[in-house]
């Protein structure tokens, strides 16, 4: 894959009507984007418009019924919105063909279920189930995602034989095997401990910043997306209140607002670590 530069965002800041919290956006080249325009779904989403960008890693935040999951799924074109639009490398998202689709972007829902109880390496193969490649290119793409999420000396054991947060990781290889332009994911964190999120979290930046991956992570934890994202876009009652770079974005302020939780930073750029006000 080609690695692809990120471009420098011009910056926007303007008072949100709905919350009175700072609402940042970003311009940015659209070209070869995952784009959302004016999507509406009725009680969970309203006139969002986002234009995400490949090689970068974008978290998308907000308390719970923001509307979150509800995007993801809206951008991995499994939840169809009642208005509005998807493109993908500026084609409507809803017109490729559903193995075009599938090749393109990778989707990990927040709780997946494994019908069998097959090996871990066999769970990471059906990643390849969109391609129609050699036997040694997709043992190559298992072996690589089994080696990037540290899972190599697991790769024979039975599903039901693994713990939350080793399931959690399985469940993302066969994501990873496929070899997606697009990673999203919801809640990758949820069930692995800091040391296997911040080993997540590093692997997923790598793979955005050489390979031109776009990542999109729905993330709870603020301080995660503060430390680890490139971008953070925060929902809130269904509507996008900020979307810029981390640190305009999370600000003590707007988690006041949106949160409804007073909060202070507090640590050296890449280190914060967020404290209750």
């Amino acid at each position: 894959m080609i690695k692809q530069s990120n471009p420098t965002p011009s910056v926007r800041v303007e008072r949100s009507r709905e919350t009175g919290a700072r609402r940042v956006s970003t311009t940015l080249d659209t070209n070869g984007g995952l784009e959302c325009a004016g999507v509406v779904l009725k009680a969970r989403l309203a006139d969002v418009t986002a234009s995400l960008k490949p090689g970068e890693v974008t978290a998308i935040c907000g308390p719970n019924g923001a509307g979150k999951s509800s995007l993801l799924a809206v951008l991995a074109g499994l939840l169809a919105s009642d208005s509005g639009a998807v493109s993908l490398d500026g084609q409507p998202l809803n017109q490729l063909p559903a193995p075009k689709r599938a090749q393109a972007i990778g989707f990990l829902p927040q709780s997946a279920e494994v019908a069998w109880d097959i090996s871990v390496e066999t769970l990471a193969a059906l990643g390849r189930l969109p391609w129609r490649t050699s036997a040694a290119e997709d043992a190559a793409a298992v072996q690589g995602a089994l080696a990037a999420l540290q899972l190599e000396s697991l790769r024979d054991r039975p599903v039901s034989q693994l713990s939350g947060g080793e399931r959690a990781r399985a469940l993302l290889a066969r994501v990873l095997a496929g070899e997606p332009r697009w990673l999203l994911a919801d809640e990758p964190l949820a069930n692995l401990d800091l040391a296997h999120q911040l080993a997540l979290l590093a692997r997923l930046r790598e793979l955005a910043r050489r390979r031109g991956l776009g990542v999109v992570l729905v993330l709870h934890d603020l301080a995660q997306a503060m430390n680890h994202a490139d971008r953070v876009l925060v929902l809130d009652l269904g509507a996008v209140v900020a979307d810029g770079p981390p640190e305009m974005v999370l600000t003590a302020d707007l988690i006041s607002v949106v949160w409804g939780v007073p909060a202070r930073w507090l640590g050296e750029p890449g280190a914060r670590a967020l404290l209750p006000g």
